[in-house]
């Protein structure tokens, strides 16, 4: 079961489909992903610069600043990890 995350944003220049990095510096009145912790399961929402592009999914804690995408449950790539411009 993923953890309930409220209130966590932050900004990444990850490109490709694995591992995302965030910055570990987190947008104005939010919290880190850090603050989850490593191991942690949560449910996730990534928009593209454009808005076009969009991912959501299940990530899971691999350090402070990374995440792995362990299952992508929509997208604008018919469901599959998205490769952001």
């Amino acid at each position: 079961m993923p953890n309930l995350a409220n209130r966590i944003q932050d900004t990444t220049t990850t490109t490709g489909t694995g591992t995302i990095t965030v910055s570990g510096t987190p947008a104005a009145g939010y919290l880190a992903f850090s603050t989850l912790g490593t191991g942690a399961v949560f449910d996730y929402t990534i928009q593209g610069q454009t808005g076009s592009e969009f991912e959501v999914g299940r990530g899971k804690m691999a350090s402070s600043t990374t995440f792995t995408r362990e299952q992508v449950l929509a997208s604008s790539n018919s469901g599959a990890a998205v490769n952001f411009s």
